[in-house]
């Protein structure tokens, strides 16, 4: 398998990953609201990763630091953000809009001669969400749009610190600050909200948290992020998938005809989308006991 095949197959990994974590969340958002069940997946990831691979801060660098830490208030921003747009509108419609990021970083950093794939990924969207039939919950589409902006900050972020720092290293700086920024944002009820089954549930969603943003970095260091972006059109695909099978959300003709759209942008977005290579810091292993985190690899994102 080539290397932009690899990077394609973990961005699609990760965009599996996030929808059914967010549709495992459904019952949790409907007791906790969605600020809470947000909350309770980037604190569990923030706790089990540091206990995988122990950073040493003082390899970062100021800069990377400081990158890596701006990265995890992204990485909160545009979760709980997420979640609050999922609380008030469909599945797929608020991953659509929450696209528009993503688009907008494959707009900007594109070659013109790959520019016809986020034009055709923003019409698939665009008849994902349907605008035309009436006026959609406009707190709901605020919270999808503020989430997209700060997933587009969370892209050239991960592009920064996945380059500049090997393993899952930045991940285990981002993490913890996800979820301090998470605790300080959720109402204090939240917590006295909790039971016992939650916290088994926020360890499992804190695992697949910490396998799709792990996925995400490794593609992105095999894809260019105009490519990455433009590919991310295939999540609203899935999350009207899961939205249809899990939550009982059937899209219409115009859905299923965008999110043919999508997937093609996506394809066309994979045959253009490989990097070229560029030296990753080596370093040894920073993992404890006996598991194993594929390392940075030359060339990857």
């Amino acid at each position: 398998m080539n290397v932009t095949r690899t990077g394609t197959s973990l961005a699609i990994a990760s965009m599996l990953t996030v929808q059914i974590a967010i549709a495992a969340s459904v019952g949790v958002m409907d007791r906790l609201g969605a600020e809470g069940s947000a909350w309770l997946r980037l604190v569990a990831a923030g706790l089990v990763l540091p206990l995988l691979v122990r950073p040493r801060l003082r390899s970062f660098g100021t800069g990377n630091l400081i990158a890596a830490v701006v990265l995890g208030i992204a990485t909160a921003g545009t979760t709980m953000l997420y979640m609050a747009a999922v609380a008030r509108l469909p599945l797929g419609t608020a991953t659509a809009i929450e696209f528009l990021g993503p688009l907008g970083v494959a707009a900007a950093r594109g070659k013109r001669s790959a520019a016809v794939f986020p034009l055709l990924a923003g019409l698939g969207v665009l008849m994902l969400t349907s605008p035309w039939r009436g006026v959609p919950d406009l707190a709901g589409v605020g919270f999808a749009l503020a989430a997209a902006a700060c997933w587009a900050a969370y892209i050239l972020l991960t592009e920064r610190v996945g380059n500049a720092v090997a393993g899952f290293r930045a991940l285990a700086v981002s993490m913890p600050v996800a979820g301090l920024v998470a605790t300080f944002a959720v109402i204090p009820g939240v917590v006295s909200a909790l039971k016992p089954s939650d916290l088994l549930l926020g360890a499992v969603l804190g695992l697949l948290m910490i396998t799709s943003y792990g996925a995400e970095m490794l593609s992105l260091r095999r894809l260019n992020t105009a490519s990455f972006g433009t590919l991310m059109a295939v999540e609203p695909a899935l999350a009207l998938t899961i939205g249809a099978l899990v939550l009982h959300q059937i899209p219409d003709v115009a859905g299923v005809a965008g999110m043919a759209l999508v997937v093609v942008a996506g394809i066309g977005a994979t045959r253009t989308g490989q990097r070229h290579p560029e030296p990753v810091p080596e370093s040894e292993p920073e993992l404890t006991g006996t598991v194993e985190l594929e390392p940075a690899v030359a060339g990857a994102r």
